[in-house]
Order: C-alpha cells, then sequence, then structure tokens
C-alpha cells in the first residue's frame, strides 16, 4: 500500500511527517500541495491550506504531524512489526511529550531568524526551495516575494526581533552544545531508537535548520553529532557507526542522564515562561468569552489559527513575557494546548506513584510547572480543525 505524503521539502511541520514514514519503512509518495488533487480535493475536506496532510490507499485524509502519527502508532494503521514511539515508561512518556512540543513550537524563533535574516548565504537556495510548492517546480518570482515575505511577517509574530536576535544565537547554540552532548552515549532523544519527542524535534532542526544553509553550516562545524542524529531521523538507516553494540533498548526511567535532565533545563527557560503566558491571555479570552460555541474556535474564520477577536468578541491574539532578560510578545495558538494537553492525558492515566516519579524528574528539570497548566476549556481537533471543548 502506498500513501501520499502532501507537502514540501521547505515545509518545517510536513519534515516530522516525512521523518516518521522514512525511518518507519512506510511506503509513501510525497506529492507537491498546489497539485490538483490538494487543492481540489484536500483543502476542502480539511477546511484550510495547510501541510502535511496524508491521503491513505482508501481515501482518508489526515491531516497534522501528530495525527499522523498516531494514525499509524495507535489507530488504523498500526502495524505491531514496528516500535511505538509512545514509551511504556510514564516518564520517558512525558518527557518525549515535552520535545514533542519544543522542536514544533518552542524552536520556531531560531527556525524562522536562520531562515529568513540570512539572505545572502540562504535567498537562492530558498527561491529554488519555494518553487517546489508546485508540481514541476516552476519558479514564480511573485509568489516567491508574496509567501516569502508572509513568512518574514511571521518570525516577528514568533517573536524574532532585532532585540531579540543575539539571545536567539546564543540559545540556539546552547541548544546544540547540551543536544550534542547527549547524543554521546545516546542515539535518540530517550535511548536506542526515536520516540516523539524526536519527531516533534526534527520538524525545525530539518527543514529550517539542517537544510537551509547558515544554520547547516552552524550545525556541522559547531554540533556534527546533531548533523549525524538529523540524518538518522530523515532515512531508514539507522547510521549507528558510532554507537557500537547499542541494542535499540530505552534509558532507565529509574536513572535518567543528567544531560536529558540539561535539556529539559533548557526547554523550562526557552519555553515555559511563553506557554505559560499563552495559557493565561487563553484564559482571560476564554473567561470574558463564554459564549464561544463548543466545536468551534470562537472566531470568524473557522481555520485560523490563532488566538484573535473576531466580530463581537475580546481581540487578545498575543502575550507579553520576561525571556532571558527581555520581554517578547508572541502570537498565542491554542494548537499548541492540543499538543500539551497529550502529555498531560497520557501522565492521568498513569498511577499515582509512577505520576509522583514524572514529577520528580520534571522538578529537577524544572519543568514541573508544565504539568499544571490548563486552559479553561480543552483544545480538541474536530473536522482537521482545532476548536474549543464544552465549558
Amino acid at each position: 500500500m502506498t500513501f501520499t505524503l502532501y507537502g514540501a521539502p521547505v515545509s518545517l511541520y510536513t519534515g516530522k511527517a516525512r521523518s516518521y514514514l522514512r525511518t518507519q519503512g512506510i511506503d509513501f509518495v510525497e506529492e507537491a500541495p498546489g497539485s490538483d488533487r490538494y487543492l481540489n480535493h484536500v483543502v476542502p475536506t480539511v477546511g484550510r491550506w495547510i501541510i502535511p496532510c496524508l491521503e491513505t490507499p482508501d481515501g482518508e485524509i489526515i491531516q497534522d504531524g501528530a495525527d499522523i502519527i498516531d494514525w499509524f502508532d495507535r489507530g488504523p494503521g498500526v502495524d505491531l512489526r514496528r516500535h511505538s514511539v509512545y514509551p511504556d515508561s510514564p516518564v520517558l512518556l512525558a518527557i518525549s511529550h515535552v520535545f514533542e512540543l519544543f522542536g514544533g513550537e518552542g524552536l520556531l524563533r531560531p527556525a524562522m531568524h536562520y531562515r529568513w535574516n540570512f539572505d545572502d548565504q540562504n535567498l537562492a537556495f530558498l527561491n529554488s526551495e519555494f518553487a517546489l510548492l508546485v508540481p514541476g517546480g516552476t519558479h514564480d518570482e511573485k509568489a516567491f516575494l508574496h509567501n516569502s515575505g508572509r513568512m518574514r511577517n511571521a518570525a516577528v509574530t514568533f517573536g524574532v526581533t532585532p532585540e531579540s536576535i543575539p539571545a536567539i544565537e546564543a540559545a540556539f547554540e546552547e541548544w546544540l552544545d547540551l543536544f550534542s552532548a547527549h547524543l554521546v552515549h545516546h542515539p535518540y532523544l530517550v535511548g536506542g531508537r526515536p520516540t516523539v519527542g524526536d519527531y516533534g524535534l526534527i520538524a525545525a532542526m530539518w527543514a529550517h535548520l539542517y537544510r537551509d544553509p547558515a544554520p547547516s553550516m552552524i550545525i556541522k562545524q559547531r554540533a556534527p553529532r546533531v548533523g549525524r542524529w538529523v540524518e538518522r531521523m530523515t532515512t531508514c538507516e539507522p547510521h549507528l557507526h558510532e554507537y557500537d553494540g547499542h541494542d535499540g533498548s530505552l534509558i532507565d526511567d529509574n536513572n535518567v542522564p543528567e544531560t536529558l535532565v540539561a535539556l529539559m533545563r533548557f526547554v523550562a527557560e526557552e519555553y515555559l515562561p511563553e506557554i505559560s503566558a499563552h495559557v493565561h491571555v487563553a484564559n482571560e479570552w476564554l473567561a470574558e468569552n463564554p459564549q464561544i460555541e463548543a466545536g468551534t474556535n470562537g472566531l470568524e474564520n473557522p481555520g485560523a489559527r490563532g488566538l484573535k477577536g473576531g466580530r463581537g468578541l475580546t481581540g487578545r491574539g498575543a502575550a507579553t513575557f520576561e525571556w532571558r532578560g527581555q520581554q517578547l510578545t508572541t502570537g498565542v495558538m491554542p494548537y499548541r494546548f492540543w499538543l500539551m494537553q497529550r502529555l498531560h492525558d497520557d501522565l492521568a492515566s498513569a498511577s499515582s506513584d509512577q505520576q509522583s516519579r514524572v514529577r520528580d524528574v520534571f522538578a529537577a528539570g524544572e519543568l514541573e510547572p508544565l504539568l499544571d497548566l490548563r486552559t479553561l476549556r480543552r483544545v480538541e481537533r474536530t473536522g482537521h480543525l482545532e476548536v474549543w471543548g464544552p465549558a
């Protein structure tokens, strides 16, 4: 059976789904999101232009990297010959969920900065890459200028400003150093095979930070182990040359290595203030707008991803927070709350003793507050869209 992945090499979020399909040995072809099939069938089905989308051989459409992975790992496409990307250990599962969230959302600042603020190194490459959004890869200068302008504006929405750039670059180098130190003894985030945390991280680390010329050189010069992890995550061949004798087992959750705890502390500094501020703003918005109908996003555009005020609603589309000694303001996206709920929901199914152990590890990683962050209403995904659940 051959699946069709609608995405593009230049797309950050396509990287998560593509990595899963490749490393799991699933037969697929990738088709441009400018194809007739995508525009005339997939877009009307999912309700917006968005990638990645996966079409099964039976014609079912699945949108979003997490949902694509779950279709194969926890849904109709389960194959018991494949290792689940969700560890049995509640500790390792919770850690994996953290990096699924952080990889796709918390690494957006360096991903956007290193893509759009290095035109001398990147622009010719990006010009060619964006042509691949349409079948045949025909270059359209007007379309590229439009798309790149939109993405440069989005970078500001994610907190990339002239004032924040020095700290973004310092933080990215710190991330590379910490991840590289962890990879000395562990091929993947929590041991000898990839989990959902690795697939979250590969989104930004592949499409933007390893393929784009400017950050790629930084990775190859400063953290070649990280580069080799990226390459392992984009092929069905394991490339474990430096881990002779590794049997693919995961780490002992009673002895979480300090290198992994250090990575958690980095997430606590880099992303916990942001997601906490977003939850606070969303809760204020929800409290001020109790009339929002369950099963909708409460906005005029049902496919909108940000928390923006529509007709009759109070507009609270951004959150301000303290980050590395300065104030940042970034757009609030309910999709991030949905990813965070995956952590909460899996943890809730663990025993009380296991939950206590998770809290101990998260406390050591300065991330325990993440376990208690809640929006007043749950975010659900219905009809391929993020919507608010019942009050």
